[in-house]
């Protein structure tokens, strides 16, 4: 039975245990359908408008112009790890939404809206991105190791440059599959989770560093940190850094795994929850790349389409909630994002950026591997896995591609990596 609450915005009913069935297992009973939708079908130039129904504007875009051409794939339940579905029945109607957009109250572990949106709900979008924010992306720590990042001439298919990275990921706070749990102590800052990148090649700008450190506190506003090897020093990023592209890339800080910044950077609103088709598949399945060659014989995804700028991976038909976001600073380089947020992993795995003048600009691909097709060690993790992704550039033809070997391993994200002491180190 629903327990109805009463809190600052209004009476809320916590999720019954339906409710938490329905939304971490969608696919239990039956998975979604379209018209001439199944797996095999290749979706291309010449047939897009018959299944335009289930693609994003940006999708239909390319498909359009014959820039690309997709493969459906069955339909596949990416279970949440076990102990998060656990804490969201313990938490279930302990979580509210505050007085305004970056507060929220009662918040333990767990998804914190399990509930499904209500279109007559105004704040719906908000509690949608608290999903995303306290979602299992990558676990309680993750590495890509390595993660390898190509800028792309669209037009004439040129890989302009190639950076090899380290990324890093930790959370400090409601931590559920790595120990120590629930939390890592001591925390004084009262950090929520951080991110720590490491350049590899090439040489000229080898060792370049990057810490960003978020808040649980989501009105605090995050610390950013640079490390530039030729200049052996950190600077502190400014707010207005982060929207900048990074290290010459069609990405921005900001744009990391579809939004990364604070919930009360932005205005939410929720758009409707659609069946539509989204860039899920398993990895083992795919027909790989030989391009790179690790010692362990992991390969990464391949990519083609025009310009070398799609991942070749099938498509799942999922279904999705359609969330817009438009920035509060009205100096903002974005007027709006449209994120496609996989109702089942709260992963925003597509995303379409649209400039001051209304005009669409960039369309994020974030390619989702089921963890238990993958390295070994991500087997029965539960965790939400990306491992490839492509920022498209539509205005410049231009593109960023990056292919990743995401490696659930708490070795490999200890707490002092995640230090402005330690980028001093040159680590």
């Amino acid at each position: 039975m629903a327990v109805a609450l009463t809190c600052a915005v209004g009476t809320l009913h916590a999720a019954t245990d339906a409710d938490i069935d329905k939304s971490f297992f969608p696919y239990k009973n039956a998975v979604p359908t379209a018209t001439g939708v199944t797996a095999g079908t290749v979706i291309n130039k010449g047939n897009f408008a018959n299944f335009e129904a289930v693609l994003d504007p940006g999708l239909q875009r390319h498909l359009q112009a014959g820039a690309v051409e997709i493969t459906v794939g069955k339909t596949t339940s990416f279970d949440i790890n076990k102990s998060y579905v656990d804490a969201t029945r313990e938490n279930a109607g302990k979580v509210k939404l505050g007085a305004k957009p970056g507060e929220l109250v009662g918040y333990v572990a767990g998804r914190p809206f399990p509930e499904e949106p209500d279109a007559k709900d105004p704040r719906a979008g908000e509690k949608l991105a608290w999903n995303f924010r306290y979602g299992m992306n990558w676990g309680d720590g993750l590495a890509i190791s390595p993660f390898y990042w190509k800028y792309r001439n669209m037009d004439s298919g040129k890989v302009e440059r190639n950076i090899l990275f380290n990324f890093h990921f930790i959370k400090y706070t409601h931590r559920l599959n790595q120990a120590p749990t629930p939390e890592i102590s001591p925390n004084p800052s009262k950090l929520y989770r951080a991110t720590y990148v490491n350049v590899q090649e090439p040489q000229d700008v080898k060792n370049t560093q990057l810490l960003i450190q978020r808040y649980e506190d989501d009105l605090k506003q995050d610390d950013a940190y640079l490390y530039l090897g030729f200049q052996r020093r950190v600077r502190r990023l400014s707010t207005g850094q982060t929207t900048d592209a990074f290290l010459g890339s069609d990405i921005m800080i900001e744009d990391f795994e579809g939004y990364n910044g604070r919930i009360s950077d932005m205005n939410w609103k929720y758009k409707g929850t659609v069946n539509m088709l989204m860039p899920f598949y398993h990895h083992n399945d795919m027909k790989l790349s030989d391009e790179y060659k690790e010692p362990d014989g992991y390969k990464y995804v391949a990519f083609g389409g025009q310009g070398g700028c799609f991942p070749d991976i099938t498509w799942q038909l999922r279904k999705v909630h359609v969330v817009e976001s438009s920035p509060v600073d009205p100096n903002h380089p974005v007027s709006r994002r449209v994120h496609y947020m996989d109702a089942q992993t709260s992963a925003m795995s597509q995303t379409l950026v649209y400039d001051r003048k209304g005009d669409l600009w960039k369309i994020f691909m974030l390619g989702m591997t089921h963890p238990d097709s993958h390295l070994a060690q991500n087997k029965d993790s539960g965790i939400v896995l990306f491992d490839a992704f492509s920022m498209i550039d539509v205005q410049a033809k231009h593109c960023t591609t990056g292919q990743f070997k995401g490696q659930a391993d708490a070795k490999m994200v200890p707490v002092n990596l995640f230090s402005v002491q330690n980028m001093r180190g040159g680590n």
